[in-house]
C-alpha cells in the first residue's frame, strides 16, 4: 500500500511539473523526460561500447595470431610482429619463442606481479561495495566524484527502478570482490610463480581492468542510488541460477590451479622446480587451460545474475572470452610443441569446442 501511495504522489508531481493538458508547459515536461530517459541510457551505451571495442581488438589479435605464425624475433626481426606477439604473450608462451630483442627485454616486469592485480581489485572493489552497501541499505548515498562520474557519462536518475536489480549489481559486485580474495590467497599460498615476465603494458592494463570492472558495475545504478529509502530485497531465481554455476565454476579453478601449483611441489608442499609439466586431472583432461574456461564461466554467472538482460555486462563477457580464448591458444601451442606425449584429444579452451 506504501508503495502505491508514493507510485502515485510521484505520478501526480510528475502530471503538475510537465502539465496535464496541451501548451506549452506540456511539450517542455515531455521533453525533459525524454532527455531524462535518453540520459539513463547514455553511460550503459558508453560503456558498452567500450568493453566491445575491447573485445574486438582482443578478437583481432586472436586472429592475426593463428594466421601470422611464429614470433618476428625467432628470424632474429622484430619490428611491428615482434611487438604485436610480445604484447600478447607472457610466462612460458614469452619465454619459449627464442631470444627477444633487447629493447623488448626493457619493456617486461615479473609475471609474479600477477598478484598486484588481485590486491588493487580487493582494495578498490571492496570500497566501491561499502559505498554501495551504504547507499542500498543505510539510505546514504554515494561519493560526490562517483556521482560527478555518472554525470559526465550521462546517467543522473532513472525511473523505473526495481529492487532485484539493485540487489543484482550489489549481489555481483560482493561475488567480484570474493573472486579478487580468493585469487590474492592462490597468488600468495598456492600457485609457484617462475621466472617469466609480462610486458609493462600488459601489467598496466591489468591493473586498470580490475578497476574499470568494478566501476562498471557500480555504473549500472543511478547515481541517487535509493533517495534515502533501505533496499527491499528481493532473491530470484536467476540469483540462485548465477551464484550456483559461479561456485561451481569458483571450485573448479582452485582445483586446477592447484594441480598446475603441484606440478612443481613436494608432498610436503616444497617447491621442488620451477620448470613446466603436463597436467592432469579435473578439467585438464579436456582442455588445456580449464582455469581460463572458468574464468570465463564465473562471468557468465555473473551476467546471468544481472537477469541475462544486461547488455554492457554481455560486452564484459565477451572481452574475457576472447582475452582468456587468446591466452589458452598460446598455453596450448607451447604444451603442443614442448612436448611429444601431449594428449591429442584435449582442446585448448573450451571442452569440445575450441
Amino acid at each position: 500500500m506504501e508503495r502505491a501511495a508514493a507510485a502515485a504522489a510521484t505520478a501526480a508531481s510528475r502530471a503538475a511539473v510537465g502539465g496535464a493538458g496541451p501548451g506549452p508547459a506540456a511539450g517542455r515536461g515531455g521533453a525533459a523526460g525524454a532527455g531524462a530517459v535518453a540520459g539513463a541510457g547514455a553511460m550503459p551505451a558508453v560503456l558498452g561500447a567500450a568493453w566491445a571495442l575491447l573485445a574486438a581488438a582482443f578478437l583481432a589479435a586472436l586472429l592475426l595470431l593463428r594466421r601470422g605464425g611464429a614470433p618476428a624475433w625467432q628470424s632474429g626481426g622484430g619490428g611491428v610482429s615482434g611487438l604485436f606477439q610480445d604484447l600478447i604473450r607472457y610466462g612460458k608462451t614469452k619465454g619459449g619463442c627464442g631470444q627477444r630483442p633487447a629493447w623488448l627485454r626493457l619493456l617486461q616486469v615479473p609475471k609474479r606481479w600477477f598478484t598486484h592485480f588481485y590486491v588493487v581489485s580487493v582494495l578498490w572493489n571492496g570500497f566501491l561495495l561499502i559505498w554501495l552497501f551504504r547507499a542500498e541499505f543505510l539510505g546514504g548515498s554515494l561519493p560526490s566524484w562517483i556521482q560527478h562520474v555518472h554525470r559526465a557519462l550521462g546517467r543522473d536518475s532513472q525511473s523505473g527502478d526495481v529492487d532485484s536489480e539493485h540487489f543484482s549489481v550489489l549481489l555481483v559486485l560482493l561475488l567480484l570482490w570474493l573472486h579478487s580474495c580468493r585469487r590474492l590467497a592462490e597468488c600468495l599460498w598456492t600457485s609457484v610463480f617462475s621466472n617469466g615476465v609480462i610486458h609493462i603494458v600488459q601489467y598496466c592494463f591489468g591493473l586498470g581492468y580490475y578497476i574499470a570492472v568494478g566501476s562498471t558495475l557500480l555504473c549500472q545504478v543511478p547515481a541517487n542510488v535509493r533517495n534515502g529509502k533501505e533496499l527491499s530485497v528481493q532473491i530470484c531465481w536467476y540469483h540462485i541460477v548465477g551464484v550456483v554455476i559461479y561456485i561451481w565454476a569458483s571450485l573448479h579453478q582452485h582445483r586446477c590451479l592447484v594441480i598446475l601449483a603441484n606440478l612443481r611441489k613436494s608432498k610436503s608442499g616444497k617447491v621442488l622446480s620451477l620448470s613446466h609439466s603436463v597436467p592432469f586431472g579435473d578439467w585438464f583432461e579436456r582442455v588445456s587451460c580449464p582455469h581460463y574456461f572458468a574464468e570465463l564461466l564465473i562471468y557468465v554467472s555473473m551476467a546471468i545474475m544481472l537477469g541475462f538482460h544486461n547488455v554492457t555486462w554481455w560486452c564484459v563477457v565477451m572481452y574475457v572470452l576472447f582475452n582468456q580464448a587468446l591466452a589458452a591458444v598460446l598455453c596450448h601451442e607451447f604444451y603442443q610443441k614442448n612436448f611429444s606425449s601431449y594428449p591429442k584429444h584435449r582442446k585448448a579452451f573450451i571442452p569440445f569446442v575450441f
